[in-house]
């Protein structure tokens, strides 16, 4: 496994050489020309290093704090891996650079970019969560889209069959059953199958600050949650990717070529505002922030407002006592048949600053709902429900009355263990 920042690639002289050399009066347009017709990958990525750092500058003039610049933006760490190579993107419409996205930005320098890979939601991230997701064309660039949700979450051998390297960018929000991780783990198993270098282009964990949740039993492994980690695992997505190798996760002991692209300005307690929704239901960094507490909900007869203007910041019932607030359910982007379609709930709104950057996994929410069901909170969902909680403990704690604390304690003895094993694996201050 290779991690790269910036410290390992600086070739100065060359960029003060290709600069002298320009013979243009206008810089700008000296810049636009030589970046669409010049072959050589490595050189270009030092150009849009100068302009993405000169843009960068700016913008901190504005901020007192450094801006964090992603893996994506940092072209010239990983333009020279793709140099006369056939590449694959795993992405969605987070995968940008700057304000292009990173299909486009390299197809226009000339990469031979082949085939896209989408994850849940699809490669413009407008799917229903759960809902199948058929490849495709892309109407923009004519590429062909293969699907990672659904039937196949694994990129099959025929779909790599004219691939050298793939790329990984999407951003992810640091929970378990977010099921982004679960996509890099296929698409890392597949790259080792076929000897493809996979490049991880790393981006913030908005909920990186904490660590909390049950760590998930094994016998309960499953698309939203497939590995022994907690629900809320406190790494970014390329740390993830160091993890997966290194822990041996991959079966019949493989090992993924891995390079990760480092962010520049990231620790884990910079706070991260999300440019783009990552899926349909995660809108705003109060929802994201929200999320991996009240997703629990989700197998539950409660709604957590799919269907509303605020998914993943309310939640009610039909059967909630008048609680001040009420919302209806109707189709709408994001969920086209949301629980409890048409009907009024009673329940919560969550826009209280508190809730921006939570510190724990709250689970008041849940125990709170199963309150005031009198117990009726499952009905048939409870497998849902173990698969989410990654494990069939947490069902019956709540069933037999526990209090947060109570049930907080059982997670202690793993999630230190945990939290000792991630320390291998960081590539960012906390």
């Amino acid at each position: 496994m290779r991690t790269i920042g910036l410290e390992t690639f600086l070739p100065w002289t060359t960029l003060f050489k290709v600069l002298r050399d320009m013979k243009y009066s206008n810089p700008t347009f000296s810049l636009y020309r030589w970046l669409k017709y010049t072959k050589h990958l490595a050189l270009k990525s030092l150009f849009f290093f100068l302009l993405t750092a000169c843009a960068h500058g700016q913008e901190a003039k504005k901020q007192s704090s450094t801006p964090i610049r992603v893996g994506a933006e940092q072209m010239h760490l990983y333009l020279n891996f793709l140099t006369e190579k056939r590449v694959g993107i795993v992405g969605n419409q987070t995968s940008m650079v700057n304000e292009v996205h990173l299909v486009d930005t390299l197809l226009s320098i000339g990469v031979q970019v082949k085939r896209v890979f989408s994850p849940e939601h699809g490669f413009r991230g407008d799917a229903d969560a759960g809902e199948l997701v058929n490849a495709q064309k892309d109407e923009k660039t004519g590429l062909p889209i293969f699907s990672l949700y659904g039937k196949t979450k694994k990129p099959s051998p025929q779909s790599l069959a004219d691939i050298d390297v793939m790329i990984f960018d999407i951003q992810d929000v640091g929970v378990r059953f977010y099921t982004y991780i679960s996509t890099l783990h296929y698409v890392m198993e597949a790259c080792a199958e076929k000897n493809i270098t996979l490049i991880v282009l790393d981006r913030p964990n908005p909920n990186g600050h904490y660590v909390d949740g049950p760590v998930l039993d094994t016998n309960f492994r499953s698309f939203v949650g497939m590995h022994p980690i907690p629900i809320v695992h406190g790494m970014t997505i390329g740390e993830y990717a160091n993890m997966i190798n290194g822990e041996d996760w991959l079966p019949n002991g493989l090992q993924c070529e891995l390079v990760v692209i480092k962010m520049e300005n990231y620790t884990h307690n910079s706070p991260y505002s999300l440019p783009i929704p990552p899926s349909p239901n995660l809108r705003t960094d109060l929802s994201v922030s929200l999320y991996p507490s009240l997703c629990l909900l989700e197998a539950t007869t409660v709604t957590v407002g799919r269907g509303t203007q605020h998914p993943f910041e309310i939640y009610g019932h039909p059967q909630f006592p008048e609680t001040g607030f009420s919302f209806t359910p109707k189709p709408g982007y994001g969920s086209k048949d949301p629980k409890h379609n048409g009907v009024k709930c009673n329940g919560y709104h969550l826009n209280d600053s508190s809730y921006l950057k939570l510190n724990k996994l709250d689970l008041s929410f849940l125990l709170n709902a199963n309150k005031l069901l009198d117990g009726k909170l499952f009905v048939d969902k409870e497998k849902f429900f173990n698969l989410l909680a990654g494990n069939d403990i947490l069902f019956k704690q709540i069933s037999d009355g526990m209090s947060e604390i109570e049930i907080r304690e059982t997670w202690k003895p793993q999630l230190g263990k945990f939290i000792e094993m991630r320390k291998s694996y960081l590539l960012y201050e906390l």
